[in-house]
């Protein structure tokens, strides 16, 4: 791999004033020589001819060099392929003419990716998307040691978005294992870590990376429903099974720890299999009154 550029920063020490007032001092000495014959009775003098048409020829390099750096905005310097630093200080200078001048934003940018369609952990087809914060740190090494910082933060970013789902289940079947859907914190700093790794790079510093969208592919998405309605009955249940014999078991301490009635094995049966019902059932309960015994 090639040397990576490292940025370096400079401040020129010429206000771009001058460089302006330079152009007028030569424009006007240009003038000045060139009608000098006219003001010495028609006589002609070459050397005046020649210094007029040098000034005139230098008075653009005035212009040319004129450089305005905005806030949150870089000019990057470059002077026969050669890097010779980077302007970061907000204001209007004057730099050597010959010096290549590209500008590259410091601003913070959001990056909004595709919906990509990708396979997760286990194979079920899913559509995800990401949106990244950057923003350049780094102007030399934006310009110079990619072709295009930009869609190399597109390509990186797809890819790395790529990665994370497939190493990762969409969803988790056990409360401790990390899934895209549950487990949304840990997934955004895997992302967000590997995004760093990949841009550091290019001079790129990520500041945030989420997911900003999850799902099921089309073709699934309707048995997925119907799976993950079907798991939320089973937990449910699950929960309503443990409360009834958890408030079971309470109803029957109290009965026999403050002598209310003595219950034998079988009454004790009936009692449980009555409570549940009552406690687990979908509807009301219809009461029925017995008026007789349980043996009889």
């Amino acid at each position: 791999m090639s040397q990576r550029t490292q940025e370096r920063i400079v401040i020129p020490k010429v206000h771009g004033l001058l460089g302006i007032l330079s152009f007028i001092f030569l424009v006007g000495v240009g003038i000045l020589f060139l009608i000098q014959p006219a003001l010495h009775n028609g006589e002609f003098h070459a050397l005046y001819l020649v210094f007029g048409i040098l000034s005139l020829l230098l008075a653009p390099f005035g212009l040319i060099g004129l450089t305005l750096v905005n806030p949150n905005q870089a000019k990057v310097l470059i002077l026969f392929g050669s890097y010779k630093g980077t302007i970061r200080k907000p204001g209007f200078f004057w730099v050597n003419p010959f010096k290549v001048r590209r500008g590259v934003s410091l601003r913070v940018r959001n990056f909004d990716s595709n919906k990509l369609k990708v396979n997760d952990e286990l194979g079920n087809p899913i559509e995800i998307g990401a949106i990244v914060v950057w923003r350049v740190h780094d102007t030399a090494q934006a310009l110079l040691d990619v072709e295009d910082f930009e869609d190399y933060i597109t390509v990186q970013s797809e890819s790395a978005l790529r990665q994370l789902a497939t190493g990762h289940p969409y969803d988790s079947k056990e409360g401790g294992e990390t899934s895209l859907r549950g487990s949304t914190d840990v997934v955004n700093k895997q992302l967000q870590e590997e995004l760093k790794d990949r841009l550091h790079l290019a001079g790129i510093e990520v500041l945030e990376a989420r997911l900003s969208h999850l799902a099921y592919a089309p073709e699934i998405a309707g048995a997925m429903l119907r799976r993950q309605q079907a798991e939320a009955i089973i937990t449910a249940r699950k929960r309503i099974v443990e409360g009834a014999v958890s408030m079971v078991h309470l109803a029957l301490e109290e009965l026999e720890e403050g002598n209310v009635i003595s219950l034998d094995e079988e009454r004790k049966a009936q009692m449980v299999s009555n409570l549940l019902v009552v406690l687990c059932s979908d509807h009301d309960p219809q009461p029925i009154v017995n008026t007789g015994t349980l043996y009889s």
